[in-house]
């Protein structure tokens, strides 16, 4: 039997959360050919639950989760934004709420994540500057800036 998440909008994630924000990256990380697998499925779900939950604010959908969003506040940084079935709005529904009460917000994306790259710029995102692959996977990357129209 399937259960359908429920999406009532963000919510401030409990520490209760962490478990099935790391099981959902870990989903996204498995389902990429591309994309190496630099940390086990125990190590994410660790550095959700030490790191993550808590030094970002984060906000999921769901119930049971569906996605989420992190944020680096001091920074204007979503550190990350992952859904486990996309297309159905989720995405946007967690990215609207990153911006209320921001001017700006950057994020960085991989490059062969065409799917993300293409949701970013129809969100207003654009592209900072591209990297070589200056991150632990070893794949190029990409910044990514919106600022809050005048």
């Amino acid at each position: 039997m399937m259960i359908e998440a429920v999406c009532d909008g963000p919510r401030a994630a409990k520490p209760s959360d962490a478990r099935a924000c790391a099981e959902i990256v870990n989903g996204w990380i498995d389902g990429r050919d591309w994309m190496p697998r630099v940390h086990s499925r125990e190590d994410v779900i660790e550095f959700y639950e030490k790191f993550v939950f808590k030094r970002r604010e984060v906000w999921v959908s769901g119930n049971p989760v569906s996605g989420f969003v992190a944020l680096d506040v001091f920074n204007n940084m979503v550190t990350a934004l992952y859904v486990s079935n996309p297309g159905m709005g989720i995405g946007k529904a967690l990215l609207d709420h990153a911006k209320t009460g921001r001017d700006m917000l950057e994020l960085w994306t991989f490059v062969a994540n065409e799917d993300a790259r293409r949701f970013y710029a129809r969100e207003g995102f654009r592209e900072i500057r591209v990297t070589e692959g200056d991150n632990e996977e070893g794949l190029p990357d990409m910044l990514w800036r919106w600022e809050r129209s005048a």
